[in-house]
């Protein structure tokens, strides 16, 4: 067999938590991984950065894999026993299945079955899993980038948090001003909103719904029901939105799961403010692998989606170096054909972490520099006018309700388009002495706070329901009706946003957040670690963005 050299970045780290399972792994089992090759050519940051995009066959051609090098990772990893079982060249994924016993000898690493809480705090599941490094076969050395699958531990969390539900659950065939209606909303100052009410506030471009655009959404478990939608939408007066659930490695649309209130939540959202657009929901397996695989399907597909919306996520430090850049560089593919990649920034304040306030991390994918990371604000106003009474950072840490993520990452270097934000060191820097700024998260915010969250149709019940979960597929509705409203592909929307950002000054297109704090970070005039940039004017932002960006097919 050829000489095996390691893999730079596929270091794992161990699971203090973990413990053996009952039950170990058959060696003889087939399993199927993702491999990652190098691009052909390197992506100019130009066009990341845009403003101009291209096409999906030109992005393959250009900066895809070299067919070449999936032909030699083939015959070589066939040395092995394993197989190709599907080549993405456009994306550089290929999938490859073998036993766990030729696995364990191509990649140089021993696999183990273990039981660890899964991050969403449900409970224990049990998985294979590694520690250490990988390695490829010496010829592969450079050309494969990641293995993706080997251990396959939950990956991410949703990112959405519940309020007290307002009506009991019914037997699903109640009328639309029980379920879905906006009067519940309505009475109480500070009470929980419609999504179009919170368009409404954020003075979303008038005459616009997204018709003509595609929303994808990405989830990693849970499910929507035809009547909890129909239910929904009716109770706001609209037509449900064409959905389509797509499956990606196994995952599949199955309602009755706890992740239920993620899923429904952001198809509601999307729907809820842009009800022209088209919902795509790639349903995967938690694990880097299925979130990987699920962002490449999505950001490939044809149509190509104005926006991807993401509300899971986990702190930076629980990531591979490969599965970070991975995801990355699947954002950047993104970028270069004019979607706009919105995640969730975390609803644990700046610690990133529910059990533990005393440390700081930011969540990933957020702080990817090509992700549009979105912050929580608590949004208060009057309903008959949606003029904005008080915004302020969304922070029920003392209640154990959760608050914005946000902070300065570990892992990624200062963005040039953040370079006159004002993004300072890291409170985890600073208290060590240490030097050096990194990307600030969040770019964005949004109304997050459950308490004044959104009025959602989760398994036949109403109920208030927020977090940055709610973020992400808001501003992807926004960005639907900024692109309809245009005729215009944004792609990464950070370069536009920022050219007006100057340290201590509200950047235009925004409201200015200055009140709150969401743990180590405080808000305050111009960009900051809690709310970024601020919350969306949409009347303003259209104009900043209308012409900036040429218009371009996809």
């Amino acid at each position: 067999m050829p000489d095996l050299v390691p893999l730079p970045g596929s270091e794992r780290s161990a699971l203090p938590s973990a413990s053996p399972a009952p039950t170990p792994l058959d060696d003889s089992q087939v399993i199927t991984v993702t491999v990652l090759l190098r691009r052909r050519a390197e992506m100019p940051t130009e066009l990341v950065q845009g403003p101009e995009t291209i096409s999906t066959s030109e992005l393959g051609e250009r900066y895809g894999a070299d067919p070449a090098d999936a032909q030699l990772v083939a015959e070589v990893l066939g040395t092995y026993g394993l197989t190709v079982t599907e080549s993405h060249l456009e994306s550089r994924r290929l999938k490859v299945s073998g036993t766990i016993a030729q696995m364990q000898a191509a990649f140089g690493t021993t696999l183990t079955a273990v039981n660890s809480p899964h991050p969403d705090g449900s409970g224990d599941v049990q998985h294979r899993y590694r520690t250490g490094s990988l390695s490829v076969p010496a010829g592969l050395s450079g050309i494969i980038t990641a293995v993706l699958g080997l251990d396959d531990r939950p990956q991410a969390r949703p990112q959405f948090r519940r309020g007290q539900a307002l009506r009991a659950r019914t037997s699903g065939h109640s009328t639309g001003d029980q379920e879905g209606g906006t009067s519940a909303a309505a009475a109480a100052p500070g009470g929980p909103l419609t999504a179009p009410q919170v368009a409404s506030f954020y003075q979303f471009p008038a005459g616009t719904d997204g018709t003509g655009q595609t929303v994808a959404i990405i989830e990693l478990g849970g499910g929507y029901t035809a009547s909890d939608l129909s239910t929904y939408f009716s109770g706001l007066g609209l037509t449900v939105p064409p959905v389509t659930a797509v499956g990606v490695d196994g995952g599949s649309n199955s309602p009755g799961q706890q992740a239920d209130g993620e899923v429904e939540l952001d198809i509601e959202v999307v729907g809820g403010v842009a009800p022209g657009a088209a919902q795509i929901v790639y349903f995967s397996t938690n694990t880097d692998q299925g979130f990987i695989d699920a962002i490449a399907q999505a950001v490939h597909a044809t149509p190509s989606p104005i926006a991807v919306s993401i509300s899971w996520g986990q702190s930076e430090d629980q990531w591979s170096a490969q599965s970070r850049t991975a995801m990355d560089q699947a954002f950047a593919d993104a970028a270069a054909l004019g979607a706009t990649v919105t995640v969730a920034a975390g609803d644990n304040g700046s610690s990133d972490d529910p059990s533990e306030q005393t440390q700081v991390h930011c969540d990933f994918p957020a702080s990817s520099p090509n992700a549009l990371a979105c912050g929580g604000t608590k949004l208060v106003g009057n309903t008959s006018s949606f003029a904005i009474t008080s915004e302020v950072v969304w922070n029920e840490l003392a209640s154990n309700e959760g608050a914005g993520g946000g902070g300065v990452s570990d892992v990624w270097p200062l963005p040039s388009y953040q370079a006159n934000a004002g993004v300072p060191k890291s409170a985890a820097a600073s208290a060590s002495g240490q030097s050096g700024t990194g990307r600030g998260v969040p770019d964005v915010a949004g109304n997050a706070d459950p308490v004044t969250g959104y009025l959602v149709v989760v398994d036949g019940q109403q109920q208030p329901v927020g977090g940055t979960s709610a973020v992400a597929p808001l501003w992807a509705g926004l960005i639907a009706r900024l692109a309809q409203a245009t005729g215009k592909r944004f792609g990464l929307l950070q370069p536009m946003i920022y050219a007006g950002a100057a340290t201590g000054a509200a950047a235009p297109g925004f409201n200015d957040i200055v009140e709150g704090n969401n743990g180590a970070y405080k808000a305050g005039p111009g960009w900051d670690a809690c709310t970024g940039l601020g919350s969306p004017n949409g009347g303003a932002l259209l104009n900043l963005l209308s012409g900036t960006v040429p218009t371009t097919g996809s």
